[in-house]
């Protein structure tokens, strides 16, 4: 049995999960980006763990991960056993498990438990499994739940691994060209469910001749036969992106949780093997399934889900071959809520993902070329794309003057700093203070005032009925 050999960022994670162990700490969880090794980092712990004689179980919650995790145990020389429907194994110190398959049966005592995808372990069948684990150490690239709050009820410390744009200028991730649609979709008849659109109504509204057409163009303007995922609504959504696809000429395969195993197993490896062009999935290459033949993405789902959307972003990052950069194709504008892939963004137990930001321009700001709908941060003057010249935009910086005094313009107050002093203003006069000490227009009180004249009449006509 061989230690596999580590990159110095993966054997810098492996040094601060040991630490966070040593320390005493039970249920650690590392962020990592898609691409940058994760299972690796945790073959390598699981290895070490039973070197020492302890017993480790790999807990996934899909048969592609188990398949993935098995790969690399025995690329390592892990000697490991299976927990999973139709795989039989003997008496192993080290086990992968189907999450599904074991909370069926009589869960052993275990030394270390790791979770892939921990952003799952949320749910209550895990918790069963992280009763009987000494050691946890749980591993995804999105540390928070789907709904966007964090982990914390879970794991009691978070290791930060590095950022996707520091993994993509030393070689470790592709680089990207990301192009989105000139016009937002409308998706307000779309109810959220969970935090995220409620999946029927959304199939409703995206599965349409007219967006699946368009998606078919870009492909063929863009990538021309290169393989990229389409990711989509539903399951049907996927079967009818696949014939629009193929009628256009392209060898296109929709894959969903349906088909069977060797079917399905047939259809990823032969995207991956470059003989099918397009790859539609309705989530079931959304998360940690290496797909590294995956030249760009074709998103045609909507999501409000961090979660989900930079899940999707990763299946197209690892480097592979000749690729220079991923394209993704934004048809329904995901990128305008949840920023850019490379974005910095800052993780926490408690509140999951922090604003993204980027080292030029602080918040979720981005800009698009009229010309190509190239997406890029609104700091660039030029498009990055096709060189298009963005006008520049001036501003008079001076402070501004009110009745004769000069006006502190404040910029410090949080924003539960500010509804508090806008809640204690009782009265039109206390509101002109506040708004005077938040540098806002001399109309906003009036407009503030008004608003709670309606609020108050809304509430006494609903008493009065």
């Amino acid at each position: 049995m061989t230690l596999p050999i580590l990159r110095d960022y993966q054997d810098e994670a492996v040094h601060g999960i040991r630490a966070a162990f040593a320390r005493g700490v039970r249920r650690v969880l590392f962020q990592g980006q898609t691409g940058m090794g994760k299972t690796v980092i945790f073959s390598y712990i699981a290895q070490s763990a039973n070197l020492k004689g302890n017993n480790v179980m790999v807990l996934v919650h899909r048969r592609e991960l188990l398949n993935q995790a098995s790969r690399t145990f025995t690329d390592f020389d892990v000697p490991h056993g299976y927990i999973a429907a139709g795989k039989q194994s003997g008496e192993h110190e080290v086990y992968i498990a189907s999450k599904d398959t074991l909370i069926r049966r009589t869960i052993p005592d275990i030394d270390l438990l790791v979770i892939d995808e921990a952003h799952h372990a949320v749910a209550r069948t895990y918790q069963r499994i992280i009763a009987k684990s000494k050691y946890v150490l749980g591993v995804t690239a999105t540390p928070c739940r789907m709904t966007g709050t964090g982990l914390g009820s879970v794991f009691d410390e978070l290791i930060v691994g590095p950022q996707t744009r520091w993994l993509m200028n030393n070689g470790y991730l592709s680089d990207y060209k990301y192009f989105a649609p000139p016009v937002q979709m409308n998706l307000k008849r779309v109810k959220t469910t969970g935090g995220d659109y409620q999946r029927d109504m959304l199939a409703a509204e995206m599965d349409r001749a007219t967006i699946t057409g368009d998606a078919v163009g870009h492909y063929a303007k863009h990538l021309n036969g290169a393989p990229a995922i389409v990711f989509c609504v539903s399951v049907e959504h996927a079967h009818h992106c696949a014939t629009m696809f193929s009628e256009a000429g392209f060898r296109a395969v929709a894959v969903d949780g349906g088909m069977d195993s060797v079917s399905r197993d047939a259809a990823i490896r032969d995207f991956a093997e470059g003989r099918i062009n397009t790859l539609m999935s309705c989530d079931l290459v959304n998360e940690g399934l290496d797909v590294p033949g995956a030249y760009g993405a074709v998103m045609l789902r909507p999501t409000k889900s961090l979660v989900i959307c930079m899940q999707q972003w990763g299946r197209c990052l690892r480097p592979y071959g000749g690729k220079t950069h991923a394209i993704f194709l934004d048809h329904v504008g995901n990128c305008n809520m949840h920023g850019l892939p490379d974005d910095i963004r800052e993780w926490s137990l408690e509140t999951g993902a922090v604003k993204p930001k980027r080292d030029d321009d602080a918040g979720i700001s981005i800009r698009q070329c009229p010309k190509c709908y190239w997406v890029d941060a609104s700091s660039k003057r030029q498009c990055t794309n096709c060189g298009f010249e963005f006008a520049v935009k001036t501003q008079d910086r001076r402070p501004s003057v009110v009745d004769g005094e000069l006006v502190e313009r404040v910029d410090t107050f949080t924003k539960e700093e500010k509804r508090d002093m806008i809640r204690q203003a009782k009265s039109y006069d206390d509101l002109l203070d506040v708004g005077k000490k938040l540098g806002y227009k001399p109309g906003w009180a009036w407009w503030m005032k008004e608003q709670r004249k309606k609020a108050a009449s809304k509430y006494r006509s609903k008493v009065a009925k």
